[in-house]
């Protein structure tokens, strides 16, 4: 048996990874085969209600033209909340953490004030930035008043999305700051002070030596970024409510028609149907992934 072997018997390691197996087949497995089920038959939130068989007339119903206004508005909010939340986020976050990795006066002090509003929680940051863009008061509307101008801010449906965009990467920019921040304390410093030597400035040093060391981290960074806003729903259900179109992605219609709109109320649930839109929206999250991962995979051989 090889020394560097971490366990001096097989027997723990095949009793650890038999219980994750278990425990990932029972948590998640079993309910994702169970959601695949569901999305094929009519089940309905309200009691004593017979269940059927109906194939895939929910997909149908999903891509009907009766539907395809409202299911193409939530795919097309989807993509463009994942893709101008990620990019905004890689970018705003890899200058942060650029910044925090220089020997700056009171940085353990500023990387806590960064990372703090990960912690919060949505209903503490939707509680926050519905006060500060409290259309009767808030301090928004104060600024915009002084110059004449008023705004229903998450009640515009021109400038709900952007709003939310907005407090989405206010929310989630402390994770990659964090894990750009540790890709950026494991370069080496030989590396840059041998660029130094080429004749390297500032940006050739960026270009050459940090883009192509954090490699991984962006890749990381990338892909939790598109996953999160690609499943993230209760923000946009805490800022603008269930029923606004102009922020409706996949993730909130899954939960109206699964869990209800206004209050809970069941009048219009079908958890057959939600199940549905949530398998379309687990293939839109799994095709987009695996092509970001592909790409970013080649490009890091390529650096």
């Amino acid at each position: 048996m090889s020394t560097s072997f971490p366990f001096p018997r097989r027997g723990p390691v095949r009793l650890s990874f038999t219980v994750g197996l278990l425990v990932l087949t029972v948590f998640g497995l079993v309910p994702a085969v169970a959601v695949l089920v569901v999305s094929f038959t009519n089940l309905r939130g309200l009691p004593y209600l017979p269940v059927d068989w109906v194939g895939i007339e929910n997909y149908l119903t999903f891509f009907s033209p009766a539907k395809w206004a409202d299911s193409a508005n939530a795919v097309g909010n989807t993509l463009v909340f994942a893709v101008v939340s990620t990019v905004v986020q890689i970018v705003l976050a890899l200058g942060t953490a650029i910044l925090l990795n220089r020997p700056l006066r009171g940085r353990n002090f500023v990387r806590a004030v960064v990372f703090m509003p990960t912690v919060l929680g949505v209903t503490v940051t939707g509680l926050i930035w519905s006060l500060m863009f409290n259309v009767s008061g808030g301090p928004a509307a104060s600024v915009l008043g002084w110059f004449g101008g008023e705004s229903a801010f998450f009640g515009d449906p021109h400038l709900a999305l952007a709003l939310v965009i907005v407090v989405q990467i206010w929310m989630v920019v402390g994770i990659s700051v964090i894990i750009f921040l540790s890709g950026l304390q494991a370069i080496p410093t030989e590396l840059y002070e041998a660029a130094s030597i080429d004749g390297a400035g500032g940006w050739k040093a960026f270009r050459f030596v940090t883009v192509p060391m954090l490699a991984p981290s962006i890749t990381a960074n990338v892909l939790l970024g598109i996953v999160n806003a690609l499943q993230s729903y209760q923000l946009i259900y805490v800022l603008t409510g269930p029923s606004n179109k102009a922020t409706q992605v996949l993730s909130l219609l899954v939960y109206v028609q699964g869990f209800g709109g206004q209050s809970g109320t069941t009048l219009s649930q079908s958890q057959g149907y939600a199940a549905a839109v949530s398998m379309v929206q687990f293939a839109l999250v799994a095709v987009i992934s695996l092509l970001s991962l592909w790409f970013l995979r080649r490009r890091e051989a390529r650096l």
